[in-house]
């Protein structure tokens, strides 16, 4: 096979697109008009990659039409089940038919076909006609279509690189003979996706194995004797429903569109169409990449690009440079060339100072210009990634950005004690800002030296959540977004995952200095590229004395850790084991058979075919039967086998995430257990919990409560104190809202449940009965999530009439929580994010949607955020408030964990009286409300008792 100098692409433009908006989903590019231009942009930038990269001579990008295709006409059920085209990429399509006309290539729609069937009839007229022809799209139906001079060109996509499929590597993939058999393939197992049925039973080894021995749907249909068993009568029973399933699968080679290479040649973008449409879109790195210009719209943001030069002379002792005792001083030069089109910045092309600091006197020289600094970037690398075992083999400093300082440090704590402390004045100096990128792990590892971090902290991490609390956090991808710098990558060092994997350890300092520098360099410019927003959005003063505060009590509470009773621990599972025994052996009974409980596809066999529990079932994407908790629930009150299904499935998490893992998590140096919190996770502002996840240890179950039990003091002088909030989220609703009904209940102490139960069934307080109050409770809390009347019907497992009833009379009872919620959504519009107390945003782009039920989800959101964010800030502040004032009373008693609304602390006998009233005070007082906080305290010897 020769390579043929005429090159055509033809891209498929609707899985591009698709494509595009989903590798953008989690960091959505939103531009001055509020437009998630996402989708667009994707794809233009896989466009731009092509033409630039592979320089097509030829170029077509085909789309689907509006209309229904033949297909339809053949199967009516054709992608009936697809989900309603994403808001965003209805309002892409529009801007992406411009650019590919903006860039003078032919856009391909044909009323009644597919772009599949565009593309195959094109690949193979331009075949003829002397082309090499690359599909391009990441659909694998095209393999179909794959011959000596057509090709599937798969694109790069979330660190894959891009894959060319020839016939060979597709038959290598198919495990087949012949590229036509993936049709056969395709018929057979179907396409969820597309709703193409195929025949039951049949998944993609199946296919394949069958393909391989008879070679065709056709000629399997006509042995199906042969085989033996279900598939021998699906096979029969659904022949003619496969052969359709094949036949909806084959790409059509016979569209009316001719070919003519004239009309592909590509000969280089309309520049004023796309300067115009890049300025319309935002694209203003496109535009450097692709024009070579700037855009006359964009904001001059990029700082002057200046090199620097060794020369003799004086800076300002603030900015002087370590290398001053050698009469060298860094000055700025003339701006350097520009980098060219297309290229990022990175370690490689851009200027920067970082030095090896190996030696006594290069780290006396340093300490000397640290100390004159009022903030430093600080980072440490260690040989692991656990801080509370992991010991540090470096840190590295930074205070002018470009310039910056590795100082190595010897694994063997002994040894490496002394060089720490050499930076101990500068590192517990409170009047120096230490600056990091999620900070709590070096302030951990700093512990392990007997350091504590004393000055104000500046985590860039922190910042970003503040300002995008829905995006991901980590430095590169902040580098890469704000500051076009793409970071070394650590796999670069160490290599990926894997035994073969590498530490930090096993690199010489020469190898890992650079690296390190560039780290604390990238969070100065992080930082400084942060603050001015944070004070643009009213984000500072929740910055700087909530979520930065935070850090050195959440890094002393993992220190700490709790301490686990192993041998309860093992006795539980003991129990745990016969109960589930216990629990398996009736479900056989009622199953008449025994079956893997553990098994969705036998079990929904069990439960709607052999039992038919309900006639009428959900189905999953394999079209088995789904058996998901929220079914099950329902069918609980029909069938007594269904409960005791959930009662096995909560009994086997109960052992398995908790009762045999937590023992093994228990640190050996200390006997302890160290969770991890997350405080740049949930949007809402709440923490989370990781390695173990504690924030998800069951309370509302019996089993679940017995872990708790395991939980203990650190000995037998001390006991836990258990601090929670009640009802916190409902004081906060009071306060919002102003409801005044609402406020007394909680100013005169009530039963806020029963109070509510009163006024909604319109009975004496004395006169409600616990299913009144079961009911009230319910929606007390559901109104705070924006349920529905459906909703609550669920829950409730009453009518939806009668549950609509009790939303009414909730409403007529408490106008002003109605009137809060109407407001908050309304302001949600305007604005398109709510707020807490304290400022924190949660960002609700979608709240104007369309779609009704995306709208709904962001409207539920604009209720429930600012309460439940509130929430998150008034626990935050009173653990901060806790940690401080216990510090300076210098007491014993430690804070050992946070689980939503609730503080755990592990407290000497002495100290327990005097500092219960203080616990209390500190946490009813955190953030003010016009209605008060009430706290449950309690004493014990393990968590449980003290609940």
């Amino acid at each position: 096979m020769s390579e043929r100098t005429k090159k055509l692409f033809l891209l498929d433009a609707m899985a591009l697109i698709f494509r595009a908006h989903f590798a953008f989903s989690k960091n959505p590019r939103i531009n001055s008009k509020g437009m998630n231009t996402g989708a667009a942009l994707g794809f233009t930038n896989t466009l731009f990659e092509v033409l630039s990269k592979e320089k097509p001579t030829h170029i077509g990008v085909a789309m689907d039409g509006p209309e229904k295709t033949f297909r339809h006409d053949n199967f009516t059920e054709y992608k009936a089940h697809r989900q309603a085209m994403p808001e965003d990429i209805g309002i892409a399509i529009p801007y992406v038919k411009k650019i590919v006309d903006a860039f003078n290539i032919p856009l391909l729609i044909l009323p009644g076909y597919e772009a599949d069937d565009i593309i195959g009839t094109l690949s193979c007229k331009a075949e003829k006609a002397d082309f090499d022809v690359y599909m391009m799209s990441p659909d694998k139906d095209f393999c179909q279509l794959v011959t000596n001079h057509v090709f599937l060109y798969k694109p790069a996509f979330l660190g894959n690189g891009v894959d060319i499929l020839d016939v060979k590597k597709v038959c290598e993939k198919w495990e087949i003979s012949n590229v036509k058999q993936v049709i056969d393939i395709l018929g057979l197992q179907g396409d969820a996706v597309d709703n193409i049925p195929g025949i039951p039973g049949i998944g993609e080894k199946t296919a394949k194995s069958l393909i391989q021995k008879y070679g065709s749907v056709e000629n399997l249909i006509a042995h199906a004797d042969e085989l033996k068993g279900k598939q021998r009568e699906n096979i029969i029973q659904y022949a003619e429903q496969g052969l359709l399933s094949k036949e909806l699968a084959t790409i059509h080679l016979d569209v009316p569109i001719a070919f003519d290479e004239s009309q592909f040649e590509y000969k280089g973008p309309d520049v004023a169409k796309l300067t115009a449409l890049f300025e319309e879109l935002e694209f203003r790195q496109l535009a450097q990449r692709i024009l070579g210009t700037s855009l006359a719209t964009a904001p001059a943001k990029t700082p002057v690009k200046t090199t620097r030069t060794l020369v003799k002379g004086k800076k300002s002792d603030q900015q002087s440079s370590l290398f001053e005792d050698l009469d060298e001083i860094l000055v700025d030069a003339p701006e350097p060339a520009p980098l060219p089109a297309g290229q990022k910045k990175n370690i490689n092309n851009t200027l920067h100072d970082y030095h090896l600091i190996n030696t006594p006197e290069r780290r006396a020289s340093l300490v000397k210009y640290l100390k004159l600094q009022k903030e430093i970037s600080f980072d440490t690398e260690t040989d692991r990634l656990d801080p509370i075992t992991g010991r540090m083999i470096g840190m590295s400093f930074c205070y002018l950005p470009g310039e910056a300082y590795y100082v190595t440090v010897p694994l063997d704590l002994v040894e490496a004690q002394p060089i720490v402390d050499e930076f101990r004045e500068i590192l517990e100096n409170p009047n120096i800002t230490i600056i990091g990128q999620n900070i709590k792990y070096d302030i951990l590892i700093l512990k392990s030296y007997g350091i504590e971090v004393k000055g104000k902290i500046f985590d860039t991490m922190l910042a970003h959540y503040l300002l995008e609390p829905d995006m991901r956090h980590n430095m590169d991808l902040l580098s890469e977004t704000y500051l076009g710098y793409t970071p070394v990558s650590i796999t670069e060092l160490i290599g990926k995952r894997g035994k073969k994997q590498l530490t930090m350890a096993d690199l010489t300092p020469e190898e890992v200095y650079e690296y390190a520098c560039e780290d604390a360099d990238v969070t100065l410019r992080l930082k400084n590229y942060f603050q001015p927003l944070l004070e643009k959005n009213g984000l500072m003063k929740l910055f700087t004395e909530v979520e930065n505060p935070l850090v050195p009590v959440l890094a002393g509470i993992e220190k700490e850790g709790i301490a686990i009773d192993a041998s309860a621990m093992a006795e539980s599972s003991k129990e745990l084991s016969g109960y589930m025994a216990e629990l398996e052996q009736r479900i056989y009974e009622l199953a008449g058979t025994q079956f893997n409980i553990g098994s969705p596809k036998q079990l929904g066999e069990i439960l709607f075919e052999k039992l038919g529990i309900q006639e009428k079932t959900k189905k999953t994407k394999t079209g088995q039967h789904a058996t998901g908790e929220e079914i099950l629930s329902k069918l609980a009150h029909k069938h007594e086998i269904a409960q005791l299904i959930l009662d096995h499935r909560e009994m086997a998490k109960l052992k398995s995430t908790y009762i045999d893992a937590l023992p093994q998590l228990i640190c050996e140096s200390d006997g302890r257990v160290h969770t991890s919190f997350n405080q740049a996770v949930a949007a809402t502002g709440r923490l989370s919990s990781t390695n173990p996840n504690l924030q998800n240890i069951p309370i509302r179950t019996e089993k679940g409560r017995e872990i708790r039990k395991a939980f203990v003091p650190r000995n037998q002088d001390h006991l836990l104190i258990s601090a929670d909030y009640s009802q916190i989220e409902l004081r906060i609703m009071a306060d919002f809202s102003g409801d005044a009904t609402m406020k007394e209940a909680f100013q005169q102490g009530l039963d806020i449940h029963a109070s509510t139960a009163a006024k909604v069934f319109r009975v004496p307080i004395d006169q409600v009965d616990s299913d009144m109050r079961r009911k009230a409770k319910t929606i007390n809390f559901g109104i705070i999530y924006g349920i529905s009347a459906f909703g609550l019907a669920e829950r409730l497992n009453i009518p939806r009439r009668e549950a609509a009833d009790i939303i009414e009379a909730y409403f007529q009872e408490f106008p002003a929580v109605k009137g809060y919620m109407d407001e908050a959504i309304g302001k949600a519009r305007e604005q398109e994010y709510v707020q807490t107390l304290l400022g924190r945003r949660r960002y609700l782009r979608d709240i104007n949607s369309q779609n009704a039920n995306i709208r709904g989800y962001a409207e539920r959101n604009a209720i429930n955020a600012p309460i439940q964010g509130t929430a998150a800030d008034i626990i935050k502040i009173a653990m901060i408030h806790i940690h401080d004032w216990l510090n300076a009373e210098k007491l014993k008693a430690r804070m050992v964990l946070q689980v939503h609304d609730e503080l755990l602390f592990d407290a000497p006998k002495a100290e327990i009286d005097y500092i219960k009233p203080h616990i209390e005070n500190l946490m009813k007082n955190a953030l003010p409300l016009s209605v008060p906080m009430e706290i449950g305290i309690g004493v014990g010897q393990n968590w449980l008792e003290a609940h």
